[in-house]
């Protein structure tokens, strides 16, 4: 069997963070259209976002195919969240505190609504993340 490699934990990680950010989104995107006078380009820059970052959820889950990973229980809870996975053969999981989790959702925002993220970037963030649209 081949053991759990980085770029398997990198998918987990974004797994249970992206759905969090898509959250955070539709949340912004009621309250923008519920509190400005001119909500329609603000809304429409978070459709978008989140157009793309759906499609990113699709590769993730399509890649988990491919590499034979399994998410198969997420526990939220006052401190942050625990993922359980199994990964051609090895279970395990994996712990993103709130505290780590709120920075790297905000970089990810930044980059999904297309804002120049180099100066934000946090090294545990997938590469992949860190690029513009």
């Amino acid at each position: 069997m081949i053991d759990i490699t980085d770029a398997d934990r990198a998918l987990i990680k974004s797994h249970i963070i992206l759905p969090r950010v898509l959250t955070a989104f539709e949340r912004d995107a009621a309250l923008i259209n519920a509190t400005l006078k001119t909500p329609g380009p603000y809304a429409d820059l978070i459709a978008e976002a989140q157009r793309k970052l759906t499609a990113d959820l699709y590769e993730i889950r399509k890649q988990f195919r491919q590499r034979g990973i399994k998410v198969y229980e997420e526990l939220p809870d006052g401190d942050g969240v625990t993922a359980r996975y199994k990964c051609r053969g090895y279970e395990a999981e994996m712990r993103i505190r709130w505290t780590m989790m709120a920075p790297q959702a905000a970089v990810i925002m930044r980059r999904y609504l297309g804002v120049p993220v180099k100066d934000y970037v946090d090294p545990s963030i997938p590469e992949w993340l860190q690029r513009g649209p």
